[in-house]
Order: structure tokens, then C-alpha cells, then sequence
């Protein structure tokens, strides 16, 4: 349950509603951050991606989740996001309960890290915190403040490091930017 909504998994005649849903909550340049490099060639994680869904504007929220390999070792990660709740159902849990229904599969299925880029004061909401930086670097710039992170494994975090990207593929680059640039940039 996603609070008094029900939580369903997404279908694939779901995709363009949360298409629709994506692009009311983020805008259509939300396809140049750097989060979505991670998502491009990549699949979400079975049984995680959710929908919730409404009689007044049909799908009301949405969250998937994406595998990751970090660093030299391949130490696996999730990356959460996107996350959105429609416009007109902000500010009723939505988002919350779809990370809380999400992140309860996802350690279910075994898995002990998850990342995402974000705002902290929401995310902390369940658990997310700063990641310590220099730690893990995404394919492009990020600002270090809304790099975030939650363990669902007791040390999961402990001795990861490098650079995440899709499993099994080859290094992405990492765009040349300053400290100071990266640091305005969003993902």
C-alpha cells in the first residue's frame, strides 16, 4: 500500500502516462540531466518501478528504480528516480509512500545500496543522507549537496568508490568541468 493509495507495478501500458506524468513534474529538459546517463541503455529493476493511480487524474505518482555498477569492483547500487507525484497530489505523501513501498522491495529483493540526486530535507524523510563526497561520481556534473544516499544493508557503503554507470558497460566520461562549475550543476 502506498498510503490510502495502492502502490501497482508499472505495466507497459502505463509508459506513456508516466511519460506525461514525468514531463508536468520535470519539464522536457529533464532528459539532459546528468541522472538520466544512468538510465539510458540501462532497464529499471523488476518490481520496482511503481505507479499509483487516481480517478481524477489518472496516474498520480511514479518511481522506478535502476541498477548500478561503482568503481573498479562493480559494487552494486540502486538509483532511484525519477520520482514524481502529479501536480495536483503534491503535499499528500505520495512521493513519500512510494519511496517507503519501493525501497521495502528493493531491500526484500536483496539490495543494499541506493543513490539519487536530490533534495535532502525531503529524501531524509526516508533516510537519505549526503553522500560523503568524493566517494562515487556520476557521468556528468553534480551538485555534492544533493548527492544522496541510503543503505539497506548495515555498511553497504563501505569501500565503495568510482565511478557508477550501467552494469556491464564499458567507463563512461565524465565531462571536464571545474570544482566550482560542478558544483551549480544539477542532475
Amino acid at each position: 500500500m502506498c498510503g490510502p493509495t495502492a502502490c501497482d507495478d508499472t505495466t507497459p501500458n502505463d509508459l506513456q502516462s508516466v511519460e506525461h506524468l514525468l514531463d508536468l513534474a520535470f519539464g522536457s529538459d529533464r532528459r539532459s540531466k546528468t541522472s538520466y546517463r544512468l538510465r539510458e541503455g540501462n532497464s529499471a529493476v523488476p518490481g520496482l518501478s511503481l505507479v499509483t493511480r487516481d480517478t481524477g487524474v489518472g496516474l498520480s505518482g511514479t518511481i522506478s528504480f535502476w541498477p548500478l555498477a561503482i568503481g573498479a569492483t562493480q559494487a552494486p547500487a540502486l538509483l532511484l528516480g525519477p520520482l514524481a507525484v502529479h501536480p495536483d497530489r503534491q503535499g499528500l505523501g505520495l512521493g513519500i509512500a512510494l519511496m517507503q513501498e519501493g525501497l521495502a522491495r528493493a531491500k526484500a529483493q536483496g539490495h543494499g545500496l541506493v543513490l539519487l540526486v536530490g533534495d535532502e530535507p525531503y529524501y531524509a524523510k526516508v533516510g537519505f543522507a549526503k553522500l560523503p563526497e568524493g566517494l562515487i561520481s556520476l557521468p556528468g556534473p553534480v551538485d555534492p549537496r544533493r548527492f544522496l544516499y541510503v543503505e539497506l544493508t548495515p555498511g553497504a557503503l563501505a569501500g565503495v568508490t568510482g565511478l557508477a554507470q550501467v552494469p556491464g558497460s564499458m567507463a563512461l566520461a565524465v565531462p571536464h568541468a571545474s570544482k566550482g562549475e560542478q558544483n551549480h550543476c544539477e542532475a
